[in-house]
Formats: C-alpha cells, structure tokens, sequence
C-alpha cells in the first residue's frame, strides 16, 4: 500500500535533530537576540532569566525557553498574529475544563524592537514532544486523549472562534487531489487504493449540530510525554469550534491499530465522525508529506505514518 512506511522510516528524524530554515516565503526572521530585546523591554521583571530556543517542527510559531518556568511563544507568519489574541482569551477557560495540563498565558507581549506582532509569555509544562519521547504507554495514552477531546467538547462553544480543521474535509479536495497524484508518481502512495479511499471520504455524513471546541491539531510535537507517558497538551493555535471529527486523528497520527478501540470506546463520538476523524488522518497525512518532506522532515514523517495507518482502512 505505502512505499517506505515503517514506523522505523517514519520516525527516524527527530525535533532535536532540526535545523532551522524557513518553512514559508513569508516568514519573519526571529532569533534569540531579537526575543532577548522584546523580553527585557516589554517584562523587565525577566531581565535576568536565560533564554534558549526550543527545537521544534510546528510552522506558524517560534518557541524560546525562559528560565525553568515560563515560555515565549511568537508568530512567524502574519496570519498566525491572530492566534495570540484567541488564545490568550480562551486557553485559561478552557484549561479549568480539562484534566490534561494545557498552556495558560501569563503574559502578553506587543509589537515592537523589530518585531511587528503580539506575542505571548506561558508558563513552562516539562515533559519532551512524542517525537523524541515515544509513548509507550499506548493504552494510557488512548483513554487520556479521548478523553480531553470529549471533555473540550462539553466546554460552552458560544463566541468561540472557527477551527482550523472544524469545515469539511472535501474543501481540501484540490490539496488532496494534487498529492495523491504526485505521491503517487512517486511511489509514495497506491494511487488507486488512495483514489478509492478519497471517494468514500467525500461520501460521508457531514457533521449538522451545533460547533464545538477542538484542539485541531493533535500530532506527535503537540504531546508533551513523561515517564513514556502523555502529560500535557500543547500548540493551541488552531484552537476552535467546529465539527469534532478533527481530534480524532490522533487515533492515526498517534496510536495504532492495536490501540485505536480504546481510544474510540473513551472519546464518546459517533460512528459518522469516527469515519470523517479518519479521513482527517488520511487527508492531513497526505497533505503534509507533500508540502513539507522537505522543508520540514518531522511533520512530513507523522503525515506519512498517518496515511499508512488510515489507508488500508478504507479497504
């Protein structure tokens, strides 16, 4: 089905082992000397704190350790500028709400020394990315997942800002489209067994009740580990009300076939948004390695185990 799939392929590059280079044309140069300006100036109560970039392979936003206990967090792209406000205002309602730590704000930083963007201060959640920490808790792993997802289900959506991924998928047909036929090219992918799994994605009942919170983006680099276990949640930029069947993609990007049932015995959804959860996997999974196999290594290695997961599942 998928050339070069082995979970060994997959995830044999980690964040650590990342270099920096810009992802998008548009991207804003930011370096340590910059932060360093913007912290000292905006929170001079921080002066004395050190600062250390932390390796990572999400694209909209820098990340920089202050200290032991707080984070600075900064937009790379323009559009990325309005995640700062959403989630200064809603990650503390809904962190009350869950039982896994999630970022909570203790600061926010405004344009300025050359740098045109809000940008925000967290406090620090120890733990590494599911990148360079594996699981190996898996069944943990499932039942807390599923279960932070239904709980950021039950949170009131009134006000809250669309999803990143809370529309249907077939709006990403194009996107989709061009990578199965590149992929499959390639080698990458089984064009037709890909082909026939997208028609039945299309095909699916569509979510009709009212919007509800999703974190949108649940991969590996979102889940911080301790001790092989998920310890928190992170990466809130893509927070937002819309269909939930987003947040079942970690059932592919994430765990196996062997730790899926549990995962959707815990995570009270409806077998129509399982279905389109899995389409989500099989749809992202594809769209990442295409775009990023090589400007971002990582995020192109979970896109590619998550089609490998999703695939032979539409069978």
């Amino acid at each position: 089905m998928m050339a070069g799939a082995s979970d060994t392929d997959v995830w044999a590059t980690s964040l650590a082992s990342m270099s920096y280079q810009k992802m998008h044309e548009d991207e804003v140069e930011i370096d340590s000397a910059l932060v360093r300006r913007l912290v000292d100036e905006q929170f001079p109560q921080y002066r004395d704190l050190a600062l250390e970039r932390v390796a990572s392979a999400g694209t909209d936003h820098a990340m920089y350790r202050l200290g032991s206990e707080l984070a600075v967090r900064l937009p790379r792209l323009a559009r990325a500028e309005s995640q700062v406000h959403k989630e200064q205002k809603w990650l503390p309602v809904l962190a009350a709400n869950v039982t896994l730590p999630i970022p909570v704000p203790v600061g926010c930083g405004v344009p300025g020394d050359g740098f045109g963007m809000p940008w925000s201060i967290y406090r620090w959640l120890d733990g590494a990315n599911a990148y360079d920490e594996p699981i190996s808790d898996l069944d943990y792993a499932a039942v807390s997942l599923a279960r932070f997802g239904a709980e950021l289900r039950r949170v009131d959506a009134s006000g809250g800002p669309a999803s990143f991924r809370g529309e249907p998928l077939a709006a990403q047909e194009t996107d989709v489209l061009a990578a199965i036929s590149d992929l499959g090219k390639a080698g990458v992918v089984d064009r037709e067994a890909a082909l026939h799994a997208w028609d039945r994605i299309v095909c699916l009942p569509q979510w009709d009740e009212a919007p509800v919170w999703t974190h949108g983006d649940l991969l590996p680099g979102n889940l911080l580990v301790r001790g092989g276990r998920v310890c928190a949640v992170i990466d809130f930029g893509g927070v937002g009300v819309g269909d939930p069947a987003c947040d079942m993609m970690v059932a592919w990007t994430v765990l196996s076939a062997h730790d899926r049932p549990v995962f959707r015995q815990h995570c009270d959804v409806d077998d129509a948004t399982w279905d389109r959860g899995r389409g989500w996997a099989f749809g992202f999974g594809l769209m990442a390695y295409h775009h990023y196999h090589v400007k971002n290594p990582v995020l192109a290695a979970v896109g590619l185990r998550s089609v490998s997961e999703a695939l032979p599942e539409f069978a």
